[in-house]
């Protein structure tokens, strides 16, 4: 069974940060990546996540789906981009220079420029989003969260829902093997149109088994008494490290640079072209 969104135990440098530092971080790096768009910059961003996703020691397999996925949710929104607006990288830079074709759908070299500038954002932005859910561990990030003031019925529901998406995941698995024992065609050999509706007939004791779990979870939540103090302990809690606070500050360096480019270009488009 492939695993989707899940974390990973690994000794690394990443690993090691407190999942509240890794929240921060993701916050910061996100804000920077979407505030700016100047290809400058948004060069800079993938290869500093690309070598951070090497220094975590996560290996492509163990992303795969995600990445999969993104890749054709990327594609397919530059292709509306452009269907949409054809001429929006032209209005934003202020000139037309034609590339290829005529009329309304005519290749500018603005646009081109301008759908350059959305991939490099989701280069910028998803290798660390997945870094983020890879390296972290939930009871850990609980901990963090419960640290900088998160109340820690908060941290530990933000805990729980993270450990819950492998559970969700077998047992999808689970129930798609049982249907297909049953005789319900789910490989490659139908059409997609029916392997989407064989599909949805797991969503049902999917969702129906869901809900017995979380009821079972919260029965023994109550009977623990959850929630009744203001304060708990922490098992996986740690404390902030000098590499948490140099983490912080790198990425607050980040996003500083992202607004100071915004002020230098005179808005958040970097234009070659003038």
């Amino acid at each position: 069974m492939r695993n989707i969104f899940n974390f990973v135990d690994r000794p690394s440098p990443i690993h090691e940060l407190t999942g509240a530092t890794k929240l921060i971080c993701l916050v910061l790096w996100s804000l920077a990546a979407m505030t700016s768009y100047d290809t400058r910059f948004l060069i800079v961003l993938p290869l500093l996540s690309f070598a951070l996703f090497r220094l975590s020691k996560i290996r492509i397999s163990d992303v795969s789906f995600m990445l999969g996925f993104t890749a054709v949710f990327m594609v397919l929104n530059n292709v509306l981009v452009f269907a949409i607006s054809p001429d929006h990288g032209a209005g934003i830079y202020g000139s037309e220079h034609i590339l290829l074709g005529r009329g309304r759908y005519a290749l500018t070299a603005e646009q081109l420029f301008y759908h350059a500038n959305l991939i490099l954002k989701y280069l910028s932005t998803i290798p660390i989003v997945l870094l983020f859910v890879c390296t972290t561990n939930p009871s850990e990030f609980a901990a963090s969260l419960n640290r900088i003031g998160v109340k820690y019925t908060i941290a530990y529901s933000v805990a729980l829902a993270l450990r819950y998406i492998p559970d969700i995941q077998r047992e999808y698995h689970e129930i798609s093997q049982a249907q297909q024992a049953r005789g319900i065609e789910m490989s490659r050999k139908e059409s997609l149109v029916k392997r989407l509706k064989a599909a949805s007939a797991i969503l049902i004791p999917l969702i129906l088994s869901s809900m017995d779990r979380i009821e079972t979870i919260s029965n023994a939540m109550e009977l623990r008494g959850f929630g009744e103090n203001k304060k708990r302990t922490w098992y996986m809690g740690r404390k902030f490290t000098k590499a948490d606070i140099g983490a912080i500050i790198f990425c607050a360096v980040l996003a500083a640079a992202a607004f100071v480019l915004n002020y230098i270009n005179g808005g958040r488009f970097y234009n070659p072209f003038v």
